[in-house]
């Protein structure tokens, strides 16, 4: 009998698809080039490495929500503040995210916040396999309430407390009533509580944080939580990248 008659099936069965797919090339390259044993194997493992890789990259994707014109090459970095540019590498190690540090970025809209954070967790996605989830804080709000709604609150937070780094975008954009204010308050406490990442953007510096929780109090103790094991980066540019680019149309 020959080997591939049982070797396929044996590599279908054990699902290496890439094995699967790629080991008659490979043989066919150790016999023109004279690979041992070793090298044979090696180099075949690391298809399916590559390609288990891959796959689950692109699931990570999938599943994050990530806008897909917002990537690290399209980030224009010449118009970031220092410290939000000082501090991109060390963000991009994905460091601050096993450390459960939270990332705060405040400015008034356009200037590259939701960019910026949507970057780094596309590329923790990639360079590290971290589980990222991008969304609006409105339709956060919205899916809390339905889950409490449905007594099933507690699930949902569980749920949301295996994501590495959760991106909340636009917090304080749209004003909510005290019950929607309160199952926000509630996940940000969880978060907190958990160790995980929170990556938030929002226009409104903390001060105004009362208009987002109506009660300062909470709005407090919500702070408090946030900036504990915070980075807190600063978005001042004097144009949106929307006024800029409109500009330029024009000139």
């Amino acid at each position: 009998m020959n080997a591939g008659d049982t070797l396929e099936p044996t590599l279908r069965n054990l699902r290496l698809k890439a094995m699967l797919h790629e080991y008659k090339a490979c043989i066919t390259n150790a016999e023109q080039e004279n690979w041992g044993y070793r090298r044979f194997l090696n180099h075949l493992v690391q298809i399916e490495e590559a390609a288990r890789i891959a796959r689950k990259v692109k699931h990570l994707n999938e599943e994050s929500d990530l806008p897909a014109e917002f990537t690290l090459e399209a980030l224009p970095q010449g118009n970031l503040g220092e410290k939000a540019r000082r501090m991109l590498p060390s963000l991009l190690s994905g460091d601050f995210v096993r450390r459960g540090d939270n990332l705060l970025c405040f400015g008034l809209p356009g200037r590259g916040k939701s960019h910026y954070v949507a970057a780094i967790g596309r590329d923790l996605i990639r360079q590290h396999r971290m589980k990222v989830l991008f969304i609006e804080s409105f339709r956060l709000v919205s899916q809390l309430l339905q889950a409490k709604a449905e007594n099933a609150l507690p699930q949902r937070l569980a749920k949301l407390d295996r994501i590495d780094a959760i991106i909340l975008d636009d917090v304080g954009y749209v004003q909510h009533t005290a019950d929607e204010m309160e199952v926000l308050f509630t996940f940000m406490a969880e978060r907190y509580q958990q160790r995980r990442t929170l990556m938030l953007t929002s226009n409104l510096v903390f001060s105004e944080w009362d208009r987002v929780f109506k009660n300062p109090m909470t709005a407090m103790e919500a702070v408090d939580r946030l900036v504990h094991r915070a980075i807190i980066l600063e978005f001042v540019r004097e144009k949106s990248h929307r006024e800029e680019a409109a500009e330029t149309r024009q000139s």
